[in-house]
């Protein structure tokens, strides 16, 4: 089927679902979801006479008539738009229900309002069900319009905001979209461990996960509470245990019965006990433990060093390199003290891994995937992106249209460099110069996107200089077979490679690059043993959002940013 027929039957499935002649509760709850009753083709008009019951937190609320009744706009994440409420004095004390944030659940009847009103349906409460009251002198969250800057201190409850809710509604469905996705292409999903000790950038801005200092710190504590034995106490259980076991030799010397040799031998094994546990007390040191001038990490939890992962491709590598085409979809950490807008200490990446493919099957997979997330987001979430560009972004729809609908640039990266030092020899100005064998600033990539092309670029072939080691070596012996997807708004979106498959090859650029062989050596395994070319990239989900929203702070599209001083919650 043609993608514009499942387009069309997917939206003739939803018409008929949503003009349904009644609306159904929540599998899992008591109440309807608000989205299916204004999230109807009709603003839910064809529910009228109908009774349910609908809970969430109040937008804005106002008493009218004279306080006779009251208006409140009602809404429960499930979708961007409210449900008007009317609620009558003798329902229920309105001054309790008015307040901006206020959680309601009311019995009621929908009915259409008088003509003229801009909503096509609202609901008589007949009964209050449940108030969660709030002090608006004390609410950090009025309805009065706040600063995104404003909301980063309040992170636990920003959600309630209109902005951040929808860009909750956007991140699911791109997480859908990536699912969706890669499972119809018939990807795996795997799991990659948080904790590893191997450095895949081999970057060296990795965060440390270790238990020594907090051991080290409760080593402290007990040894100031119960301090280690002096000498004197060490020799006076030496001589105790001598004492004992003179005592065991007497016994059998003078050939006394069974029962009191074994019984002073049990003494005697009481006392060298004792002694031992002295004597390793004895060794106990404060401070983290040391050996050759250096930090013991046999004597760590995972008795090595061990990090928080930069990157699950290393290992989902093992995977593809198994049952072939796999992903991994999860967290990552760089631990970079930069406070830009374009990064963070916590983010998610999404990491496939094709086997028996090359860098064109790469390009046209990453093509293929933005494409999809565009047109899902235009699909199933445009009420969200519609407040967005009327909050934010005018441009984000078209963008998100153009990139659906165009083929992307493919240039390689020595034609990039030759077309932005054209462009800087015909007036434009850069921050960063521009010269062969540099890695392409944010600025030169939106120039490319922005500028030059007016569309996603892929760019190809990068120097082996400023790439990873596992991106394979091209037969120029400069270039390695990396690329990246670039995107307005936000540069690059997607970078990836087809990896080194050759083992000398791949074995000789760890060592041309400083990097230990050892922690690589099972990495190693998958060339030795029936090496395969294949390939891969990474895609940073955040900024896939930033993208798509127009949003310009990354911290604005994660739910709980992390960045250099700020952990919240």
């Amino acid at each position: 089927m043609a993608e514009t027929d499942q387009v069309a039957a997917s939206a003739d499935r939803l018409a008929a679902m949503n003009l349904s002649d009644s609306v159904q509760n929540h599998a899992f709850s008591d109440r309807v979801l608000i989205l299916s009753i204004v999230g109807r083709p009709d603003g839910g008009a064809g529910l009228a006479g109908q009774r349910v019951r609908a809970g969430g937190w109040v937008k804005t609320g106002r008493e009218q008539g004279k306080g006779t009744f009251a208006f409140l706009e009602l809404n429960d994440g499930s979708c961007p738009a409210n449900l008007q409420v009317i609620v009558d004095a003798g329902v229920a004390v309105l001054s309790k229900l008015v307040a901006t944030g206020t959680c309601v659940v009311v019995d009621g009847i929908l009915k259409v309002p008088p003509e003229g009103t801009k909503q096509r349906i609202e609901l008589r409460v007949e009964s209050v069900v449940h108030i969660g009251e709030v002090d608006p002198a004390k609410y950090p969250i009025p309805k009065t319009k706040l600063t995104l800057e404003f909301l980063r201190d309040h992170l636990h409850l920003r959600s309630r905001t209109n902005t951040i809710a929808a860009i909750a509604r956007i991140r699911n469905a791109l997480a859908f979209a990536t699912h969706s996705f890669f499972q119809e292409h018939h990807f795996f999903y795997m799991h990659t461990p948080i904790i590893t000790t191997s450095d895949c950038e081999g970057a060296g801005e990795m965060f440390q996960v270790t238990t020594l200092i907090s051991e080290a710190e409760k080593l402290e504590k007990d040894l100031i509470k119960n301090p280690p034995p002096s000498e004197s106490d060490i020799e006076a259980a030496r001589q105790l245990v001598s004492e004992r076991g003179s005592a065991v030799k007497q016994l059998k010397d003078a050939k006394a019965s069974k029962a009191d040799i074994s019984a002073s031998v049990v003494e005697l094994n009481k006392v060298k006990e004792s002694l031992s546990k002295l004597e390793e007390r004895s060794k106990l040191k404060p401070g983290i433990p040391q050996k050759d001038g250096k930090i013991d990490y046999t004597q760590d939890f995972f008795a090595r060093q061990a990090f928080l992962t930069v990157s699950g491709q290393l290992q989902v590598e093992t995977y593809a390199c198994a049952v072939s085409n796999v992903y991994t979809f999860g967290p990552t950490f760089r631990a970079e003290q930069s406070h830009t807008s374009r990064h963070l200490a916590e983010f998610w990446m999404v990491e496939p891994e094709i086997a028996f493919a090359d860098l064109q099957d790469d390009m046209n997979c990453a093509e293929a995937y933005v494409k999809y997330m565009c047109n899902w987001l235009l699909e199933k979430c445009l009420n969200d992106m519609e407040f967005m560009a009327k909050s934010y972004d005018k441009g984000c729809i078209d963008r998100l249209r153009m990139v659906a609908l165009t083929p992307f640039v493919r240039i390689s990266y020595t034609e990039a460099v030759e077309l932005l030092e054209e462009a800087v020899k015909g007036g434009k100005k850069f921050e960063n110069s521009v010269e062969w064998g540099i890695d392409l600033a944010s600025e030169h990539e939106r120039y490319l996107t922005e500028v030059k092309f007016q569309k996603p670029v892929i760019v190809y072939n990068y120097p082996k200089g400023i790439k990873a080691f596992y991106m394979r070596l091209n037969d120029d012996m400069k270039t390695v077979a990396a690329m990246d997807v670039l995107v307005p708004k936000v540069g690059e979106l997607i970078g990836g490679s087809q990896r080194e498959e050759r083992y000398e090859v791949i074995r000789e650029r760890i060592m041309e690059m400083g990097l230990p062989l050892e922690p690589y050596e099972w990495y190693l395994d998958l060339r030795r043993y029936g090496t395969v070319k294949h390939c891969g990239f990474g895609l940073g989900f955040e900024r896939m959002i930033l993208f798509a929203t127009g949003i310009d702070n990354i911290r604005d599209v994660i739910p709980f940013p992390r960045y250099p001083g700020r952990a919240d919650l």
